[in-house]
This record gives C-alpha cells, structure tokens and sequence, in this order.
C-alpha cells in the first residue's frame, strides 16, 4: 500500500539533540522571569500558568511558579505548559534572531521533495505547536514551516501512546496503514505501529554513537539519514 502522508518527529530527528538541550532549554531558562514579569497578565500567558499553580495546591506567586518551570526545564519534563510556555519565550528569540533552528542537511531537501510531490507533511512533537511552527519558520534551512500541512502535540496525547497516532490519523483523514511515522525513540515507533502506522528509525549517529540495529530496532525500517527513507517499501 503506498505511503499518503509523513508524520515526523523533531528532535533527533529533523533535528539535532543537543540544539534543543544545549540552546533552546537554556535560553527558555534564562528568559523565563523577565518574559512572566512582563506577560503574566496576557490570558494565554495565564492560562498556562494558573494550570502550573492548580497542579501544585494553588501556588499563589509568579515567582514560585516560574522556579517549577525551571526546574521542570532542568529535569527535561514533558509538560504541556511548560511546551506552550517555552514556546512564548522562545518566539522572542527568532524574532530578535537569537539563533535559527537546527536542521539536518539531508532533512530539508527531502522534506521539499516530498512536499513537490504531494505528500502531505504533519510534524508530532512533545513541542508545543507554537514552538514547532517557529522552529521550522526560522531553521538554518529558511522558513519550511509552508511545507507542512498540520501541527500536533502532547494536546494530542503522549507519544508512546498508540491512541494518540490513532487521533492524529483520524484528524487528518487518511488510513493509518498510509501514514509513515519518523523518530529517533523506538517506544513512540512502537506505539505508532500498534495504531496501525508504517514506521522507520531515524538512527542518526551524531545523536546515537551506538547504532541500534538488530532487537534494538524493534522491528522497525532504520536509516541514518533522510536520503534513506524508502518510500515504497
């Protein structure tokens, strides 16, 4: 059955690890308390930072709450809040180019070649969509973001959770067993296949200096580059 869509991750995917650890988490950090000291009153901003002080008892201070959030930053949690708070902060920083985000050179040209094609393009990230649309609107490979058709996110549902991709196929309309899901984490590839997906390991070594190849692939197509994904297989 031909593949009618792609479904890709971000980090360790699309894009390096260790630009989203060693660049983006820090400056959300560092930026955290001047961006809460000057939007908390936004009702976006609110939102997302009342949710942090219900989770916690109600916790009544900014600044109490943007510590959790830091800290939160520090043990790399998959919050929603934290996705969609970081993703406010990090708009200042690539509108102000601070940095462009990371893109793979092989994942670029294959994305536009794919899109050319028409193969409609949806990004899943633990990212919060605001976040994933700047990130490809200011990557080193210009703005890609016009290559994708949809967004999804934790809103969706976590992403070693096959109800989630089960969502996802749905909203989008096509058959699961038409879709390809790219990651770099074998349990989303494995929640994905349960949903009824087709599914390929992006195994890059400049993130994995261990290949996983064998039982550690699970089972899953492996590739260490974009140039690699068969999609007729």
């Amino acid at each position: 059955m031909p593949i009618s869509a792609i479904l890709t991750d971000i980090e360790g995917t699309t894009s390096s690890i260790s630009f989203v650890k060693d660049e983006l988490f820090p400056y959300a950090r560092r930026a955290l308390p001047g961006f809460v000291r000057a939007h908390g009153n936004d009702p976006e901003v609110r939102r997302w930072l009342d949710a942090v002080a219900a989770e916690h008892g109600g916790i009544c201070s900014d600044d109490v709450i943007v510590e959790t959030l830091q800290g939160w930053i520090d043990q790399d949690r998959k919050h929603t809040a934290l996705k969609a708070l970081q993703g406010m902060v990090w708009e200042a920083g690539y509108r102000d180019a601070d940095f462009t985000a990371h893109i793979y050179p092989d994942a670029a040209p294959a994305l536009t070649q794919w899109h050319a094609q028409g193969l409609p393009l949806y990004v899943y990230s633990s990212g919060s969509v605001p976040a994933q649309k700047l990130f490809f609107g200011h990557s080193d490979a210009g703005d890609l973001a016009p290559l994708f058709s949809g967004w999804f996110d934790t809103e969706v549902g976590g992403k070693r959770e096959a109800d989630s991709y089960r969502r996802i196929a749905g909203r989008i309309g096509i058959a699961p067993e038409e879709i390809l899901f790219l990651s770099d984490v074998v349990e989303e590839l494995d929640a994905a296949r349960e949903a009824g997906l087709r599914t390929c390991l992006v195994d890059r070594p400049q993130d994995y200096p261990n290949p996983r190849t064998g039982d550690a692939a699970r089972g899953h197509p492996r590739v260490t580059t974009f140039a690699d994904i068969a999609l007729d297989a």
